[in-house]
């Protein structure tokens, strides 16, 4: 929950207005008063007595009584914004947060009969606006000192009692939220997401993977995006703004936005940090790509704000610019988990006050970034088996962050940090049971013997109950999987691989083996990803198989068929020279 004043100003009935109008873009919908100084204050939008130059009125009377000089600016405005990742509060719960960010700001505390007058519009879920007029019932003006810092500590207080996404305000780190007004532009657009949040990682994944200007500018512009550089009269760059293609505003006029308004680490100034100390990325072969990057991450986790606080920070801000990279060029089977555990480590990579920019790890983090980011052609064969050990060595990385900022008491930092390790870990589990479904051979289904009789009977699909299934298959680990809280979710995944044709015992057994499980927070959790991606890779042969040339021979009758898969696998169809260096780029992108 965010507080944010605005600036003060003398039109109230205009402000009013505004707040119950359409909105500039037409973003406002059902806008509503939920709480005002007096409970029986009538509602200009759902009274027929009561207009909003009355209301303007109103909040306004005290002003003209004030003793002494009155203020320039008598209109205080500030609005109270939940993130879009927040549950939506009910009116009754938006009053409450009025009420209470008035009494914290010094205009109308609690139980003063004299304080300043007050309104709390709402026009769209996620937030209000209150409107107050700085003078009391006597006749003074209020005391309103500290009075952001006041309700940011309330603000604080309603996150953890409505059970809302506790923020850290202050330390300058926080990226910049879509508006209503955007979102449901989008909306009304058919896009996916606000046009803000397409910037944002776009211009983040070139940043990250960037060496020079030239190369920044060029990979925004390869990624659709519109570019508008601001040049000094020396001729130099001081500055860039980024549009996408068809997104204007009411005049039609590109709707820009600078760097610095994506977030605080994409101006300009900090978007060149990452390259203003170079370094020296060394050759290897392609299939040694995924080795030589995690031993780089293994040993820069290890040297991790060991430097000191000010290289800590610059050492996260790297492997924040590694993740980003990582997603862009991991297997596919994964690349949904990295592109949000990158998001989330987002605000983990900015950590308040200065950064150094030599530190070890973050040398260390900058080489195993441009070894991916200049490998795509090798890691786009989506190599599942090679990527796993550079997955372990990122989860240990991001641990080794949160480690850093629970010691820098940087709460929403290590917030985040253990967010994005959460969904590496899973990325790791689901690789892993990729790998296992690339080494299993099914064994002969074996038929079940009835207790009561002699005579044996396959279970139909669905019908083998899945408990015995976890006792048979692991026996040192089955009383706490069947407690665990994610059981219901393998018992489903497990159901899911019987229906498929295959023995459940066998295939929980693999994936168990495939990597230990004591360590584990939630073993269940842990084998429901493991048979995810078993199943994910299972799928993707099955379907590579169906499109083969051999497997629709192989599909006709008679013996017939036989010379013909014969003929057809005695000459593999081979790729023209250069062939895979085309090919990789396009499937990174």
């Amino acid at each position: 929950m965010m507080p944010k004043k605005a600036r003060d100003g003398d039109d109230t009935a205009g402000l009013l207005a505004y707040l119950y109008g359409p909105g500039k873009r037409d973003e406002h919908v059902d806008p509503h008063m939920v709480a005002a100084w007096d409970p029986y204050i009538d509602d200009p939008a759902r009274s027929s007595t009561m207009t909003i130059s009355d209301l303007a009125l109103m909040l306004d009377a005290p002003v003209y009584t004030l003793r002494g000089a009155k203020p320039l600016k008598h209109v205080y405005h500030v609005a109270v914004r939940n993130p879009p990742e927040d549950r939506i509060l009910s009116d009754e719960e938006w009053a409450r947060v009025a009420a209470e960010m008035m009494h914290a700001a010094g205009l109308a505390e609690h139980g003063d009969a004299n304080a300043c007058r007050w309104v709390a519009v709402r026009h769209a879920d996620d937030h209000i606006h209150i409107v107050a007029t700085r003078a009391r019932e006597d006749g003074r003006q209020p005391d309103i000192s500290w009075d952001v810092v006041k309700m940011q500590a309330s603000a604080r207080g309603f996150e953890v009692e409505f059970g809302l996404r506790q923020l850290t305000h202050g330390d300058g780190t926080a990226r910049k939220w879509a508006k209503t007004g955007e979102k449901e532009k989008a909306e009304r657009r058919g896009l996916g997401e606000p046009v803000r949040e397409t910037l944002q990682r776009a211009v983040r994944e070139a940043a990250a993977a960037a060496t020079s200007d030239t190369d920044f500018f060029a990979r925004l512009s390869s990624a659709g995006v519109r570019v508008k550089q601001r040049i000094a009269p020396d001729g130099s760059i001081t500055g860039y703004s980024v549009a996408m293609p068809g997104d204007r505003d009411g005049e039609q006029a590109p709707v820009w936005f600078p760097g610095a308004r994506l977030a605080p680490d994409l101006s300009l100034p900090r978007v060149r940090e990452r390259w203003d100390s170079p370094v020296e990325t060394p050759r290897v072969a392609p299939a040694e790509m995924w080795r030589a990057a995690e031993e780089k991450v293994r040993a820069a986790a290890v040297q991790l704000g060991a430097e000191g606080l000010h290289q800590g920070a610059g050492d996260v801000a790297a492997l924040g610019d590694l993740i980003v990279v990582t997603a862009i060029v991991a297997p596919r089977l994964v690349r949904s988990q990295i592109k949000d555990a990158a998001y989330e480590f987002e605000r983990a990579s900015r950590a308040p006050g200065d950064r150094a920019l030599e530190g070890q790890a973050r040398k260390l983090y900058r080489e195993s970034n441009q070894l991916l980011a200049q490998s795509v052609a090798s890691v786009g064969r989506n190599d599942t088996v090679a990527a796993l050990g550079f997955l372990l060595a990122l989860v240990q990385a991001v641990e080794a962050a949160q480690r850093w900022h629970d010691a820098q008491r940087h709460r929403a930092q290590a917030e985040a940090s253990g967010r994005a390790g959460r969904l590496l870990r899973e990325a790791v589990e689901i690789t892993a049971g990729a790998a296992a479904a690339r080494e299993y051979r099914p064994r002969f289904k074996r038929a079940r013997a009835r207790p009561s009789s002699g005579q044996r009977r396959a279970a139909a699909p669905g019908e083998r109950p899945m408990t015995g299934v976890v006792q048979e298959a692991l026996p040192e680990h089955a009383s706490a999987v069947l407690v665990d809280p994610a059981w219901p979710a393998l018992r489903a995944r497990l159901v899911e691989v019987e229906k498929e044709g295959e023995d459940p015992v066998d295939v929980l057994v693999t994936v168990a083996r495939r990597r230990e499980l004591s360590s584990a927070e939630s073993i269940a959790e842990v084998l429901t990803w493991r048979l995810d991606g078993w199943r994910r890779q299972r799928g993707r042969t099955a379907d590579a198989s169906a499109k083969s040339p051999s497997s629709t021979v192989a599909g006709g009758a008679g013996s017939s068929a036989a010379p013909t898969r014969r003929a057809a696998s005695s000459a593999p169809k081979r790729r023209p020279p250069g062939d895979e260096q085309r090919k990789g780029p396009r499937r990174a992108r």
